[in-house]
């Protein structure tokens, strides 16, 4: 998901753990964390685990799996709930072909590389089907000195039925049923290196995170019904949706006597080093406070409801409506029980050290909402005028089993906006729009703790001609209230864990630049070309402190963490007759990685960014397609990330190669 939303200008994506297995993405300066951010769908549908009650997205559906991706940004946000301040990502699943098709991908590659996806649909007008299924598997390019497998695998599964009732009426009425399955078993850890380790062996894992392993599965159903009226120029759509999403990451999570990130930030410190060389498997445990506390965090999710959305065009004398109208009735949960038992290193294994168990989280937390949306684009000769309003009414409840504390919260909010289009002759065009973002407080806060609220700027310019598409379009978003929800992704201890931190006033404003032009060389060979740049500035406008790590003592004028200045995405495709091939250069600048003034040379900020993925693909025989790919050419080794527990790597140079047979 994120090499494919990186060519989208605007979309920021922080990498982990150099694999993909739970991207981290941003819109227009939106906080990246666990895509919380961002209103996340499939083809329509609320994917998230929880997304009002637990947003953090930690599953994230096969990419290989979907058609197309859709990026929201600006006014129409509204349309999209409940996160709304920076924008919303639709995935499209593959529709259900209207004859009889078949298709199958086998790939092979370096660090124990495989891929299996499958394929298999036809429809006689009347009833369709698909079945789809992904297997992704890999060891891992980490390096543990028992040589444990540090890699992951990912299935996919999924099935589509539709029936028409009558396919020669004049209103279709059409029914679908959408079955999903997912399972994931990924070898993977939170915890990082010193920086002098990762300059060393970017690699490396320390012998500390040899247990660490998340284990997950998800059940998805929806069951559809479309009314499709030519005649009304009217199409309705009601979708009823259950999704089930469980989840166990047995990691480390901190020394009983200090803090993992302290030691691996300040491995100097003559305190820290008898705690580093216990990491490292250099020394045994020798104190209480070396005993390395690790545990499951165990998860279970429930997210369903009822979603329709009406769409309708008409006309009112020499004015033209598109207008949309949805409402969702929506419920979601989250039950969390996380423990931990100590560990001592001894001989560079990991031993029970005898004490008890500790449960250091028991509580459900969960969200009643009803969600309503209208919007309606009007136009008028070249110009297209789109007002339109969100209102989320949101009930939450929060029940701690270890404090015996219950809560419960009601908020109401509305977000208007406006967009306008104007063509100023017929290729190109001038946009202007504002709207109010919104992102809800978490179950459990009480009423001081205020939702997240911005008025959310653009203007800018377009021009389409032909083969050539130019896109230049500048934001300001006004942050009433920045907030953020602590999560164990950006280092928060269970004390804070889904706590919200208000950041008071903000603002976040830049740049958006897309070019986009395909050069025709012969009758049968094209050259697609296409450039996309953001430059983005955030900053903080209050004083205040905080317990995210992430922020820390805030002072008015210090920058957001995890927002690059400079972004950019450049890709060469060679399109001809029975072959073709591309490369993209990829370039992040260096991000914060905590709120700050000094210059980035001298703060806690990940690596500048450059990287090169190229692939070619040949037909060779019939339906039979071979193809490569190389990921990061340059092998450039970069830290992404020190949260939570210290430098984490992207991915080595990576060759993978394969075969399709399209049927």
């Amino acid at each position: 998901a994120g090499a494919i939303l990186q060519q989208v200008p605007g979309v920021y994506v922080r990498q982990e753990d150099g694999a993909g297995l739970r991207p981290n993405l941003g819109i227009r300066g939106a906080n990246p964390d666990r895509s919380k951010k961002l209103t996340l769908m499939e083809d329509g549908l609320l994917f998230g685990p929880a997304p009002y009650s637990a947003p953090a997205a930690y599953y994230f559906p096969l990419m290989t799996r979907m058609t197309a991706v859709r990026v929201v940004k600006g006014p129409s946000a509204v349309a999209y709930g409940p996160q709304t301040v920076g924008g919303a990502v639709d995935f499209i699943s593959r529709p259900i072909p209207a004859k009889t098709s078949a298709a199958f991908d086998v790939g092979y590659g370096e660090y124990g590389y495989t891929k299996g996806h499958g394929w298999f649909g036809a429809s006689d007008g009347q009833v369709g089907f698909l079945v789809e299924g992904v297997r992704l598997h890999n060891e891992g390019f980490k390096e543990l000195a028992s040589g444990g497998d540090t890699g992951s695998t990912r299935s996919d599964w999924m099935a589509k039925l539709n029936y028409v009732l009558d396919p020669n009426a004049a209103r279709r009425h059409q029914l679908e049923l959408k079955l999903g399955y997912a399972e994931e078993v990924s070898n993977e850890t939170y915890l990082g290196l010193t920086d002098g380790d990762f300059r060393s062996n970017p690699d490396l894992r320390y012998p500390a995170s040899e247990l660490d392993q998340m284990q997950n599965h998800r059940t998805a159903l929806a069951f559809s019904h479309e009314l499709d009226d030519p005649g009304a120029k009217l199409k309705l759509r009601t979708t009823l949706y259950r999704h089930d999403y469980q989840r166990v990451w047995r990691k480390v999570n901190q020394f009983a006597g200090t803090p993992i990130f302290d030691v691996l930030q300040n491995p100097e410190d003559p305190t820290n080093a008898g705690y580093l060389a216990v990491l490292r498997g250099e020394t045994d445990s020798a104190t209480a406070g070396e005993s390395i506390l690790i545990g499951p965090n165990d998860r279970t999710f429930v997210s369903q409801g009822v979603q329709s959305v009406l769409e309708h065009r008409r006309s009112t004398g020499s004015v033209a409506h598109r207008a949309e109208l949805g409402t969702r009735l929506h419920y979601d949960e989250v039950k969390r029980r996380h423990s931990q038992d100590g560990f001592l290193v001894v001989n560079g294994g990991l031993f029970p050290d005898g004490s008890a168990t500790q449960v250091t989280a028991s509580d459900t937390d969960s969200s009643h909402a009803l969600a309503l949306h209208a919007i309606d684009a009007m136009t008028w000769k070249s110009i297209t005028f789109t007002p339109g309003l969100r209102v989320e009414m949101i009930r939450s409840q929060s029940d701690d089993r270890l404090t015996g504390e219950k809560t419960a919260r009601v908020v109401t909010a509305l977000m208007p906006g406006v967009g306008l289009f104007g063509s100023i002759w017929e290729s190109f065009g001038v946009l202007a729009g504002v709207y109010r973002g919104f992102s809800p407080p978490p179950p459990g806060s009480d009423e001081q703790i205020k939702p997240e609220y911005s008025l959310n700027y653009e203007t800018g310019a377009r021009y389409s001609r032909g083969q050539t598409r130019i896109e230049l379009i500048g934001f300001y978003n006004d942050y009433s209230n920045l907030t953020d929800v602590c999560t164990l992704s950006s280092g928060c201890m269970d004390a804070n864990l889904d706590r919200q931190f208000d950041a008071g006033q903000a603002r976040i404003y830049g740049t958006e630049a897309f070019a986009a032009h395909e050069l025709s060389l012969g009758e049968s060979a094209k050259l697609p070309l296409s450039v996309a740049y953001t430059y983005t500035r955030a900053t903080f406008e209050s004083s205040f402190e905080s317990q995210d790590p992430i922020y820390g003592n805030v002072t008015l004028g210090d920058e957001i963490p995890y927002v690059p200045k400079h972004q950019l995405n450049a890709t060469l495709g060679l399109d001809v007759a029975r072959a073709g091939g591309y490369a993209t250069l990829g370039y992040v600048s260096p991000m914060r990685e905590q709120a700050g003034q000094e210059p980035l040379a001298q703060a806690l900020a990940t690596d500048e960014q450059l990287w090169l993925d190229i692939g070619a693909q040949v037909r060779v025989l019939g339906p039979v397609n071979v193809y490569g790919n190389l990921r990061n050419v340059l092998n450039a080794r970069d830290i992404v990330s020190r949260r939570p527990y210290g430098a984490r790597p992207n991915a080595p140079r990576w060759l993978q190669v394969g075969a399709k047979i399209e049927l």
